[in-house]
């Protein structure tokens, strides 16, 4: 199981892989996965790396494409790569508080766009942030953000003789309060106990300041089922995920090694997460079988709220989300409280 976060960190072995360690026990820190975790990983983002580079090579000859930017501190008219420049790349030309602030790229006043993705044609393009007036699509960016960077966590939290395999987490729905992920758990009634819960936290911290830039890829559905080829939920998923796509093709992002599905978009990269809390995990029914629900709570990176106001967040976010749990679910409440100081979203 997770053991409490640590009071001390140390390095040890010629890798300088850092554990934490209390009270003579030991738990992996983010950066530790076990080995087949590891290879996993190192594996999927080879075949993401490849892919990308397959699909960067067939652009052939480059051709030039006009973007009409709208907004502060001016609009502009950038001539850019076609199926090479990003919205990101077109901040970079303009300011450096537009490359900070910018989340998310709407393309035409239509199409939410991803702030990594290459540009495919001659368009407008707003970059949005979560400053805006009407930061909606923004927030439900974030919120799908953390629900992958929660994944990732959860992936590399548990020791060597527990398997952990990732199922899915639904669509963003902010009003319910907590962005979740559902997940197969080789353990049997586990109810994660306040350290627990602030290990998985810690970590979750730790990935948001790392940053990682956050890169999406649409990949034919065989290479999909090569990438999750260990995970029989994925393998499960993919097929129908595939046969809604006009071109039978499969989205799937990248956050450092940790590759997942997702319909996207998502934020621009991890460091937008600000103040984070995973809050509760509730063992749940579902029609894919018994699986454990992990719930969080997270700011925006620069929203600040008081401690109580925090803790109000945190206590709403530790009651079940029922967010696409079926009518016949059984649910089984952890024993959670505030912590101080299945559908392809």
């Amino acid at each position: 199981m997770i053991l409490p976060s640590a009071a001390k960190i140390v390095c040890q072995g010629k890798n300088l892989c850092c554990s934490i360690k209390l009270l003579g026990t030991v738990v992996r820190g983010l950066a530790c996965s076990t080995e087949d975790t590891a290879v996993t990983r190192k594996r999927r983002s080879k075949l993401f790396s490849d892919e990308k580079k397959r699909q960067k090579s067939a652009v052939g000859r480059i051709e030039k494409i006009e973007v009409q930017y709208i907004g502060t501190p001016a609009d502009a008219t950038l001539v850019m790569n076609k199926g090479i420049s990003t919205p990101f790349n077109c901040a970079e030309h303009m300011s450096e508080m537009l490359m900070q602030r910018s989340a998310l790229a709407l393309l035409d006043d239509s199409e939410l766009w991803d702030m990594h993705r290459p540009l495919p044609r001659s368009c407008s393009l707003q970059l949005l942030h979560f400053q805006d007036e009407d930061p909606r699509h923004v927030n439900r960016a974030f919120w799908r953000t953390c629900s992958m960077a929660l994944g990732a966590v959860i992936e590399n939290a548990f020791k060597e003789d527990i398997t952990v395999r990732l199922h899915s987490f639904p669509p963003p729905n902010i009003k319910s309060g907590s962005f979740v992920y559902d997940v197969d758990l080789s353990l049997s009634d586990w109810q994660p106990n306040q350290d627990e819960l602030r290990s998985l936290s810690g970590q979750m911290v730790e990935l948001a300041k790392r940053a990682y830039r956050i890169e999406r890829l649409s990949v034919p559905a065989d290479i999909a089922l090569e990438m999750f080829a260990d995970n029989p939920h994925k393998l499960q998923q993919i097929p129908d995920i595939a046969s809604s796509d006009p071109n039978g093709d499969i989205t799937v992002y990248r956050m450092g090694e940790h590759v997942d599905i997702s319909r996207g978009p998502l934020v621009g990269n991890t460091g937008f997460i600000g103040r984070c809390t995973v809050t509760a995990v509730h063992h749940v029914e579902t029609d894919s079988g018994s699986l454990y629900r992990f719930q969080g709570v997270a700011l925006p990176r620069g929203l600040m709220l008081n401690h109580y106001a925090y803790g109000i967040l945190e206590s709403r976010a530790s009651k079940l989300n029922t967010v696409h749990l079926p009518d016949s679910y059984r649910a089984e409440p952890a024993k959670t409280a505030p912590v101080m100081a299945s559908t392809v979203a």
